[in-house]
Formats: C-alpha cells, sequence, structure tokens
C-alpha cells in the first residue's frame, strides 16, 4: 500500500498512462511473489485500494469533471469501471490465481526423516 500512495502522488505523473504502467509492475510483482499464500483478501483489499488512489489522482487532476464525465473519460475498462488509457488497463490484484503451497510429503528430506529412517532401519536389524 505504501508503494501505491507513492505512486499515486498527486503530482508525480503527467498522464494515467504514466501512472498505470508504473502501477501495473508494483502490482503484478507483488501478487506474482505472494500468491503462494493465502491471500486472496489482501489481494480483494489492495484493488480497491489501488482502484480509490487511481480515481482519486483523476479528480485532482480534473476538478472541474464531474463522475460522468470521468466514467465516460476514464473508466472505460472491462470487466466495469476498470480505468484506462491508450490501451493500458488498470491491473486488478483480485484477479490473481492464488495457488496454496501443497503438502510436500517426504519428496525432501529432512534432517528429522533422516534421523527416524536411520532409528527404523537399526530396530528392524
Amino acid at each position: 500500500m505504501g508503494k501505491v500512495r507513492a505512486l499515486t502522488n498527486r503530482s508525480r505523473h503527467r498522464t494515467l498512462a504514466d501512472l498505470l504502467r508504473q502501477l501495473n509492475g508494483v502490482l503484478r510483482g507483488w501478487c506474482n511473489y505472494f500468491r503462494h499464500g493465502v491471500s486472496k483478501a489482501t489481494f480483494s483489499y489492495l484493488t480497491m485500494f489501488a482502484w480509490r488512489r487511481v480515481t482519486g489522482w483523476l479528480r485532482k487532476r480534473h476538478p472541474k469533471a464531474n463522475w460522468k464525465t470521468l466514467r465516460r473519460r476514464f473508466l472505460t475498462g472491462h470487466p466495469v469501471r476498470r480505468p484506462v488509457e491508450d490501451g493500458i488497463t488498470l491491473f486488478y490484484p483480485n484477479e490473481t490465481e492464488v495457488t496454496r503451497y501443497r503438502w510436500r510429503g517426504s519428496n525432501i528430506p529432512t534432517s528429522w526423516t533422516l534421523h527416524v529412517k536411520r532409528l527404523t532401519a537399526t530396530q528392524t536389524a
């Protein structure tokens, strides 16, 4: 959230396309790193947070435009009201597929499993 706040600073970017280009890279990288954990609720929260920050940036950039004008000009992406400019659409982290860690069983030996194998081998012999 700190990176999203820093990138959506009101005076930093010249166009919405520049903002979306930088913000999408940060969001995609973060989601690819954390998609293996239990992150679905966090991704949903981050989606709404990023959308609110981008729409707040738009409202500050266009103070005389009302919501109807902003929706018509900038929030035209699908599924619904996604910020778009020059073919660049805001990435939604909640659409990232979350794959949880799988139980590894005895595929990767640990020092504990080696110790148990030695004990069972000496007890049976």
